[in-house]
C-alpha cells in the first residue's frame, strides 16, 4: 500500500513560506467595485478617496500610501494615508486626464515610527539610554539609503544619540519632528505588502457627471405643418435649445428608414405612402447605419450643423440603434448576422405586447460574430469622425454585456472624451451591469417615481449606495416613448413638478421636447403610456411660440442649474423632513458648502400643500439662533428664516415648488449685516 500524498499548499501559504517576515495585511479597499472587476468613475479634476483596513500583529506602527498612475505612465505617483480609527486608514489623489487610472495600496512596518512611539512612553533614564542605541541604529541605516546631504544629516543625528547621556536630552532628540520628517523620506519598504490588485477609475469630461439634455425629431424641424424637415432648418431648433439653456441635443436615428414593412401613424401596421416610418426602423436601398435620410441631407450639411451646435455651446447626441429594417443592406449582405425562423422569415423584434415588424434584431450569437462586432464597431467610428461624441444606445440591455464591455472599452481608448447614455428600462440589476461594463450615464425609474417615498428611497439608493462610484443617472420626465399618467392628468403644473425634481435631484436630466413645454398630455389610448400621433411614426409641426409654453420656465430652471455648483453633481442629495407627506425637501450644497440649494416642492398637482420642514442647519453652516435668508431662484423672492423649523405653502397652479439659494447673515468690516 502507498503512502498517502502530501496535501497541497495553498497559493498564500506559498507566499508565506516565501518570506514570513511580511506582515502587514490590509483589507477592505475602498472604493472598489466587484472585487477590483470593474473600474469606478470620476469627472477631470475630480478627487478619489481611498480607504483601507491596514494592521499588524502586536504593536508596532504602519504606514501606507496610495499608489496612483494614469494607464499611460510606468512610473507611479504616492499619496500618504492617514489614520482615522479602528486600523483604518485614508489617502486621496486627483485625477487630472481623460482616460483610466490604475491605484492600489502599499503598506510596511515603519520600524523607526514604532520606536519613536516607544520612547514616547518610557520614563525611566536607563530605559530611555538603552532604547536610544536602537534608534541610533535605525536612523544610521536610513541614512544608508539618502543621498546627500540629507545621509550626513541622519549620520549626524544618530551620533548625537549615542554620545548623549542625559535621558531628557535623549527623548527630545529622539521625538524631534525635523528627525521624524526626515526619516519618513527614506522609509524601509523591503518588506512592505501591496494591495492583491491595482484597481481601476475611469475619467471622463465634466458633461459625463452634469449635464442638460434636449430630444427633439430633426424631420420635425419643417418651417411648414407637413414639410420634412431638414439639417438646414435645424439650425432653428438649435438655437432654441441654446436659449433655454441645454448643454446637449440628442437625434433619434437619422438614417435612411426602410419601407419594408413600415408603420403608419399611431404604429398602424400599414403606412400609406406618404408616411415617413419609425426613425428606429433603419436602413433601406438609401443606405444605412453610416448614412443620413437623403430628406434630411447630406453629411456635409449633418456636419455643417454640428459645427453650428459648437457655436452655440451644444454638442449633438446621436441615437445608436443596433438594429436593421427589413430592407436594410446589411440583410442581403449579412443573412447570418440574423435570426431566421423556420418558414424562412427573420424573426422581427418584440417587447410584448409591442411588436415591430419594422425591425430585424442582430443575431448577437451568429457564426459570423466577430464580424458584426467589428461592423458595429466602425458604426460609432464613422460618427466619431463627423464630429460627433456623445451617444444614446438604444435598448442596450437586449444585447451581451460582454458585447458592451469590449465596444466601449475599445471606443474610449482611442477617444476617452466619449460619452455613452444607456436607455435601458429594464431590471434593476441589469441596469447595473450596463453601468459598470462602461456606459457613462444611465436612464432611471424616476419618470415612474411619484410619491414622497418612492423619490426618497430611490435617490438615496442611487446617490449614497455602493452604486453611486458607477451608475450616473440621467432623470427623464418624458421621452416619445413614454407618457406618464402623471403629466396626462396634471396639467401644467404636473409638468413643472416634473421638471423642478429631474432638473434638482440629479446632475443630469432631460427632457423629449418640444413635447414637453408644450405640454402634450393625450395618450394614444386609455391607460397607454403612448402619445396619441406619436412622432415615432409621423411628422409633428410644433408652434413653439404658443403662450401657454413652460420654455421661460424651462430656462429658468436651467440657468438656476447653471448658476448654483451644489446642482452640479450627486453625491450632497440630502432628504428633510416634512410634516405633510405631499410636500418633499431636499438640499444639494458646493464641497465647500458656499453654495446650499434647498428644494421643496408641491408632489400634488391639484390642490395647494403646506407644512412644514425641518433643515439641519449646522450641516448646512448656518447657525441655530441667527436669522437666514432662502431665496426663491424661481420667482425672485426673499425669505427670512430662524431655526430648524419654517413654514412654506405652495400653490400648484402658480408656483409648485421652490428652489432656495439659501444664505447666512454675515457681519461687514464696516459693522452692517448682509447674506451671502
Amino acid at each position: 500500500m502507498s503512502a498517502p500524498s502530501a496535501p497541497k499548499v495553498s497559493e498564500r501559504v506559498r507566499e508565506i513560506l516565501v518570506d514570513g517576515k511580511i506582515r502587514v495585511e490590509i483589507e477592505r479597499v475602498r472604493p472598489q467595485i466587484d472585487a477590483g472587476r470593474f473600474p469606478i468613475k470620476r469627472i477631470v479634476g475630480e478627487t478619489v478617496s481611498v480607504e483601507a483596513d491596514v494592521f499588524v500583529d502586536g504593536h508596532d506602527a504602519v504606514r501606507c500610501v496610495v499608489r496612483h498612475r494614469h494607464e499611460r505612465e510606468t512610473a507611479c505617483r504616492e499619496t500618504e494615508m492617514k489614520a482615522l480609527a479602528n486600523d483604518r486608514f485614508r489617502g486621496e489623489f486627483v485625477v487630472e486626464e481623460l482616460g483610466r487610472y490604475r491605484y492600489t495600496v502599499l503598506a510596511w512596518v515603519d520600524r523607526f515610527l514604532s520606536w519613536r512611539q516607544e520612547l514616547a512612553r518610557r520614563v525611566d533614564p536607563e530605559d530611555i539610554l538603552v532604547a536610544a542605541v536602537g534608534g541610533a541604529e535605525l536612523i544610521a541605516q536610513t541614512a544608508a539609503r539618502a543621498a546627500a546631504p540629507e545621509a550626513e544629516r541622519l549620520r549626524a543625528w544618530a551620533d548625537r544619540l549615542r554620545r548623549e547621556r542625559d535621558a531628557s536630552k535623549l527623548k527630545r532628540l529622539g521625538l524631534d519632528e525635523e528627525l521624524l520628517a526626515l526619516v519618513e523620506e527614506h522609509p524601509d519598504r523591503n518588506l512592505a505588502t501591496g494591495y492583491v490588485r491595482e484597481l481601476e477609475v475611469v475619467v471622463d469630461r465634466t458633461l459625463a457627471r452634469c449635464s442638460a439634455w434636449y430630444e427633439f425629431f430633426p424631420r420635425s424641424c419643417g418651417r411648414e405643418p407637413g414639410a420634412h424637415g431638414t439639417f438646414r432648418d435645424c439650425e432653428a431648433r438649435l438655437e432654441y435649445a441654446a436659449q433655454l439653456g441645454f448643454d446637449i441635443v440628442y437625434f433619434p436615428p437619422i438614417h435612411p428608414i426602410g419601407h419594408v414593412r413600415r408603420k403608419g401613424p399611431n404604429n398602424a401596421l400599414n403606412a400609406s405612402s406618404g408616411d415617413p416610418g419609425s426613425p428606429w426602423a433603419i436602413g433601406s436601398d438609401e443606405g444605412g447605419h453610416m448614412s443620413v435620410h437623403p430628406q434630411l441631407g447630406t453629411l456635409a450639411d449633418f456636419r455643417g450643423l454640428v459645427a453650428k451646435a459648437r457655436e452655440l455651446g451644444l454638442e449633438i447626441a446621436l441615437d445608436i440603434a443596433y438594429q436593421c429594417a427589413p430592407d436594410h443592406p446589411y440583410v442581403s449582405a449579412h443573412p447570418d448576422w440574423f435570426r431566421w425562423r423556420p418558414d424562412g422569415t427573420v424573426q422581427y423584434a418584440e417587447n410584448p405586447p409591442k411588436k415591430y415588424q419594422d425591425i430585424f434584431p442582430f443575431h448577437f450569437e451568429s457564426e459570423d460574430w466577430q464580424r458584426l462586432w467589428r461592423e458595429l464597431e466602425n458604426v460609432l467610428e464613422f460618427w466619431i469622425g463627423e464630429g460627433v461624441t456623445i451617444f444614446r444606445v438604444d435598448n442596450p440591455h437586449t444585447k451581451p454585456f460582454p458585447f458592451w464591455e469590449w465596444i466601449i472599452g475599445a471606443i474610449k481608448r482611442a477617444h476617452p472624451e466619449v460619452i455613452f447614455l444607456a436607455e435601458a428600462f429594464t431590471r434593476p440589476k441589469v441596469m447595473h451591469r450596463l453601468a459598470k461594463l462602461g456606459f457613462t450615464q444611465s436612464y432611471t425609474y424616476f419618470t415612474w417615481r411619484n410619491t414622497k417615498q418612492e423619490i426618497t428611497d430611490y435617490f438615496i439608493e442611487l446617490t449614497q449606495g455602493a452604486g453611486r462610484e458607477y451608475f450616473r443617472p440621467n432623470c427623464w420626465p418624458n421621452t416619445p416613448d413614454i407618457l406618464t399618467e402623471y403629466l396626462q392628468f396634471g396639467g401644467r403644473p404636473a409638468f413643472m413638478v416634473r421638471l423642478v425634481l429631474a432638473a434638482t435631484l440629479a446632475a443630469s436630466y432631460g427632457i423629449y421636447g418640444p413635447a414637453f413645454e408644450l405640454m402634450e398630455h393625450q395618450p394614444r389610448e386609455p391607460g397607454s403610456e403612448e402619445y396619441l400621433d406619436s412622432e415615432k411614426y409621423q411628422i409633428r409641426h410644433w408652434d413653439l411660440d404658443l403662450p401657454e409654453s413652460l420654455r421661460d420656465f424651462v430656462k429658468r430652471v436651467n440657468q438656476v442649474r447653471r448658476e448654483n455648483p451644489a446642482l452640479h453633481a450627486d453625491w450632497s442629495l440630502r432628504f428633510h423632513q416634512t410634516d405633510n407627506d405631499a410636500l418633499i425637501c431636499y438640499s444639494k450644497s458646493s464641497e465647500a458648502h458656499d453654495n446650499v440649494v434647498l428644494v421643496v416642492v408641491n408632489l400634488d398637482a391639484h390642490h395647494t400643500q403646506s407644512g412644514w420642514v425641518e433643515l439641519p442647519l449646522e450641516e448646512m453652516a448656518l447657525e441655530q439662533t441667527r436669522p437666514f435668508q432662502a431665496h426663491d431662484l424661481l420667482s425672485g423672492a426673499h425669505f427670512l428664516w430662524q431655526g430648524p423649523r419654517n413654514f412654506v405653502a405652495l400653490d400648484p397652479q402658480t408656483a409648485p415648488a421652490h428652489i432656495f439659494r439659501l444664505r447666512r447673515r454675515v457681519r461687514s468690516e464696516r459693522d452692517f449685516d448682509y447674506f451671502m
